[in-house]
């Protein structure tokens, strides 16, 4: 394993960062008022102060209705923030991995491969997309595009006619740690096997009653199949 010290993960008091501790708890996890990537000149000062090898970028704001109702702070933070972080690896040499999202995909056709076209779905998955462009012209990067949600399931009832390639938080926190060390570049994709919501959402609690639901039933758009070709992660990690 790569000096743990060496490493900073970005959105440390996230879903993914906080299950990240468990697994990697030696990692640094600076808050956002230590290295914030909106600040580039706070970023340089702690990585002179502590050093660095490896930045896991994870901070993002995240929640697709609030960026709708206020795009500046997703361009805020989501692309200007990910192009301080680009900028930063590239003055130090450090090596970049940035998460992003199934969702920069267009879900009419599904299991998607990291070579196919993508076109967002709103404004989230647009500033998503807006950081990956930073991060691609950074060689020593990779982009891993997932999806993911609480260990417990959050709502009452799950679409049974959305496709994703979700999977808990824990799951994919353990997958995603086990890129720390592989030398790859580009993008990868990191999920688990094509599943409608309402079987991911069974699959996390067996016993639970779940209502089911479909995308028509609700105002926002959905899109229908965004689930993920993760062939190269496989490869990659079993040879």
């Amino acid at each position: 394993m790569a000096n743990q010290q060496k490493i900073i993960f970005t959105g440390g008091s996230g879903l993914l960062g906080s299950e990240f501790r468990k697994i990697l708890p030696d990692i640094n996890y600076p808050s956002s008022k230590e290295f914030n990537v909106t600040n580039y000149d706070q970023m340089k000062q702690y990585i002179e102060s502590n050093g660095c090898e490896l930045i896991v970028h994870a901070a993002a704001f995240t929640s697709p209705p609030l960026i709708d109702k206020d795009p500046l702070k997703g361009l805020e933070v989501n692309i200007l923030g990910t192009v301080n972080v680009v900028k930063l690896c590239k003055e130090f040499d450090i090596r970049l991995i940035y998460i992003s999202t199934d969702y920069v995909f267009e879900g009419d056709v599904g299991n998607y491969r990291e070579t196919d076209p993508v076109y967002p779905v709103n404004k989230y998955a647009w500033s998503k997309l807006g950081g990956e462009c930073a991060v691609r012209m950074y060689d020593k990067s990779l982009i891993i595009r997932t999806t993911f949600g609480p260990n417990v399931f959050p709502y009452e009832k799950a679409f049974v006619d959305q496709w994703t390639s979700r999977e808990s938080v824990s799951v994919i926190a353990g997958m995603i740690s086990q890129l720390i060390d592989k030398d790859i570049t580009g993008i990868v994709h990191v999920g688990g096997k094509r599943k409608t919501v309402f079987e991911y959402a069974k699959s996390l609690d067996k016993t639970r009653d779940i209502g089911q639901l479909s995308i028509n039933d609700v105002s926002f758009k959905v899109p229908v199949d965004t689930s993920l070709n993760c062939d190269k992660y496989n490869e990659s990690i079993h040879g």
